[in-house]
């Protein structure tokens, strides 16, 4: 019998002093339990990713005072095994670095492993930092129980059809009673439900008990839900940790099974994850909470211009923040509607968020007379409709200057596809917590809100008007765009595609696929990819947004700025 103390901890990029107080604390909790194993997740000790950090002078001899810090602190825990994973130096030819795993016990490394499969798509580039390690298996008996080791990507290979090596090939051969996998599995749409699908297939055909430690937290645009599980060939996912939340549980291992540590089975587990609106709001409640805790910042402004979009970014940032934390700032001008300021203002009451007011009418009219003064023509149209978005940028900008709040950009994925939004104007900001939900998921998570309150947080007029920029008189969204019923659908098909949840994918693909039999519809269709195309360059320079999906801008899509879309 052998308990193993699953460790998922809310680490942080380069903080190795105090990503090794929260090692030490959690292993001595597993030490209390009498546990004989603690396992942390992937890349532990500095945090998953450090990316050209890993380059920086210094860095690497911080990773070895940090993992000499982790070995004396080990001496203190008697007969407790430490699985801490962590960049280590190598000097053969290659990358100088690995990804590795070490399993260290009473101040000795008793083994170490390198991550084989390196991951270089999507968001992943560790073949920037590091070698891949041998094919071969690593093993170690503990208390009488062989247990063997796999470092994330590595075993998501079972199929074989990735790469050419399948680490648990040669592991099977290796006969362990049990496998480790330590991870840094980002989270998006369908995540968990793949984990559990590729490691109970890899668990009953490889005959091989799996525990998968995982990370937890917010890291600029990527969240970790942590969700770390235990799943046995037969039975397949029987444990599985908290999401989005950090937690230290002891499990006991015994004949091929997983026990909780009174010995009972483990609650059952659900098969379909949260669902979705619940995941998104968690998610992106997670994301923001971190990355301002991170970045120094306890408070956070948003422009409330009355549309939904900025509605409900206040109501995720009060939930992530608090209401106290959150200022809204009203930037009526002379094509406001009264409606949109008084929504603005029955929001931030549901919320309980200070709202200031701050007109630009007076901007405007200065920067348009400015321009006739200078080059002898009045500013009109579009320059006239963007003059009115850089003028409250640049006013949120000065309030986030001048009392350290966090601006909040409010583009929703749909308007940041085609460039339905304005560069240092609306764009301005530090962090979007919505450019990964389409608009019609915008509502969608609107109307969620109001339901799991019970009440309206965001007012109903707010939900039911039609999406309008508010730059020209009866400006409307319909004016520019496609309905965006429409529009989303197409813009899924062709920024995720197959990367889409099958179900998703399917009905896409049949919602364009009626489009295309009309030929206006199908110059709408090139035109809206032509939109994507040209607007790469805005996307480029926006502030980062928390991903939700398997496919979202930023790391996830690389596309050149300056090239020709056939």
């Amino acid at each position: 019998m052998l308990k193993i103390t699953v460790a998922q901890l809310n680490f942080t990029i380069g903080d190795l002093a105090g990503n090794v107080v929260k090692m030490v604390a959690a292993a001595r909790a597993a030490w209390a339990d009498q546990s004989d194993i603690v396992v942390f997740s992937e890349m532990a000790l500095t945090a998953y990713y450090p990316g050209d950090l890993l380059d920086e002078d210094g860095f690497m001899a911080r990773v070895d005072v940090a993992f000499a810090d982790i070995l004396l602190a080990s001496r203190q825990t008697p007969g407790l095994h430490w699985v801490v994973g962590l960049p280590a130096r190598r000097a053969a030819p290659g990358k100088k670095l690995i990804n590795a795993l070490r399993v260290i016990q009473g101040g000795e490394v008793l083994l170490e492993y390198a991550k084989q499969l390196l991951p270089t798509y999507n968001i992943f580039d560790e073949r920037r930092h590091f070698e891949p390690g041998q094919d071969v298996a690593k093993v170690l008996r503990i208390r009488g129980v062989q247990a063997g080791f796999l470092i994330c990507e590595d075993g998501w290979n079972d199929h074989g059809q990735d790469y050419a090596v399948n680490p648990f090939e040669r592991l099977r051969g290796a006969a362990p009673d049990l496998v480790i996998s330590i991870n840094a599995s980002p989270s998006n749409t369908g995540q968990r439900e793949q984990r559990h699908q590729v490691f109970s297939a890899a668990s009953r055909r490889n005959q091989l008990p799996i525990v998968y430690v995982n990370q937890v937290g917010g890291h600029d645009q990527l969240v970790y839900d942590g969700a770390s599980f235990a799943v046995e060939p037969q039975a397949g996912v029987v444990y599985e940790a908290g999401r989005f939340v950090e937690e230290v549980s002891t499990l006991r291992f015994d004949n091929g099974r997983f026990l909780t540590l009174a010995g009972d089975r483990p609650a059952k587990v659900p098969v379909e994850g949260l669902p979705l609106m619940a995941f998104y709001r968690r998610q992106i409640v997670l994301g923001l909470r971190d990355y301002a805790r991170r970045c120094g910042f306890s408070r956070a402004v948003i422009g409330s211009s009355g549309g939904i979009d900025s509605a409900l970014t206040l109501a995720l940032a009060a939930e992530a923040l608090g209401p106290a934390n959150v200022v809204a700032i009203t930037m009526p001008s002379q094509f406001s509607s009264a409606g949109s300021v008084d929504d603005s203002a029955i929001l931030c009451r549901n919320l309980g968020v200070e709202l200031l007011r701050h007109p630009i009418n007076g901007l405007v009219a200065e920067f348009s007379g400015g321009f006739k003064a200078a080059f002898g023509q009045p500013l009109q149209g579009i320059a006239l409709e963007n003059l009115q978005a850089r003028s409250r940028g640049t006013v949120l900008m000065e309030y986030s200057n001048s009392f350290g709040h966090l601006l909040l950009t409010t583009g929703n994925k749909s308007e940041l596809s085609v460039g339905y939004c304005t560069l240092y104007g609306d764009t301005n900001g530090g962090l979007g917590l919505i450019g990964d939900l389409y608009k019609t998921e915008v509502f969608a998570l609107s109307r969620h809100l109001n339901e799991t309150a019970g009440k309206e947080i965001i007012p109903q007029a707010i939900i039911d008007k039609a999406p309008s920029a508010e730059l020209a008189p009866g400006q409307k969204d319909v004016d520019s765009l496609p309905p965006y019923p429409v529009l989303d659908e197409v813009l899924k098909l062709l920024i995720e595609g197959p990367l889409l949840a099958p179900g998703e994918y399917e009905k896409a693909a049949c919602f364009v696929d009626a489009l295309r039999k009309e030929a206006e519809n199908r110059a709408m269709i090139e035109r809206i990819r032509g939109m994507i195309a040209r607007n790469e360059y805005k996307r480029r320079q926006a502030p980062p947004i928390i991903r939700l999906r398997a496919r979202a801008f930023g790391t996830g899509r690389q596309m050149p700025i300056a090239a020709k879309f056939e």
